[in-house]
Parts: C-alpha cells; structure tokens; sequence
C-alpha cells in the first residue's frame, strides 16, 4: 500500500543528456544518426521547409489590402426600418432594437436615409447620415448622436 511519504510523481521524467560517452546510452552520435542535414552541428532546416516541393504559404493568396485594427463595424439602419419597427414618439437607442430583436449584439449603430419616414421618433445612435438626420427631423423627431 502506498503512502504520503513514498509516492513519486508519474509525470517526472529524467532529461535525456547526449554525448557523455557510450555507457549513457547516448553516446558516440548522440541520437542524431550518422550522416545527413540533421546529424550536423548547424544542421537542420528553417521552419515551414517542406524538402524543396512549394511550400503552402507560396501556394496561398496574399491577402489584398488593409483592414484596421481599431474599426468600428456599424449595425445599419435604414428609415425604412424604422417605418416598419417603430411606433409614433417611440425612443430609439440599442436597447430599444435589442428588445425588438433586430440588434443582434452590443455595436455602434448607424443610421441611413433609404425610404421614407412618417413618424415623430427621438433616435439615438453613434451615427446618422445627413439625409436621415434631415428625414428625421422633417417628421418631427430628433436625432441625438452619442459619442464613444
């Protein structure tokens, strides 16, 4: 039966040390072969070397232009959309469109002046193109932009 003062870890394990003659096990090539790229000192090849055939990062694409770190990536809303979803004098903000389930996630949202709009509504969104902020406010809304 074993006890506290006798288990041994089963994940130790010793280090393998090459070249210290032939009684270690390891000795004369030091486990590297007798000849070739690899049995010598600077020998080996640079990582992604696939023996001579192309290589996969030459077969791939290169990957064309340039996308930001740090963009913004808008939820769009047109006022066609807001025609169809909204009610007179409703208040339009992310919360609103997440409980009508149109927002899918927390993002920035912008507002966009396709279609017509009818309704008095106070929208408040990180971004409205003048067209919509005109729509808007023609129909008797307000437009309050929030700053990030």
């Amino acid at each position: 039966m074993s006890k506290l003062h006798n288990l041994k870890s089963s994940s130790l394990k010793r280090r393998k040390r090459v070249g210290r003659g032939n009684g270690s096990g390891h000795g004369t090539f030091s486990t590297r072969g007798m000849n070739g790229q690899n049995s010598r000192k600077s020998g080996g090849v640079r990582p992604g070397f696939e023996g001579g055939q192309t290589p996969l990062w030459k077969k791939l694409p290169k990957l064309r232009g340039f996308k930001s770190i740090n963009r913004i990536d808008y939820f769009i809303l047109n006022l066609t959309d807001l025609e169809n979803i909204c009610e007179n004098g409703d208040t339009v903000n992310a919360e609103y469109l997440s409980t009508k389930g149109i927002l899918p996630k927390k993002q920035a949202i912008k507002v966009l002046g396709s279609g017509e709009l009818s309704k008095k509504l106070t929208v408040e969104v990180d971004k409205a193109s003048k067209s919509a902020v005109k729509a808007i406010e023609k129909a008797g809304g307000t437009v309050k932009l929030l700053v990030n």
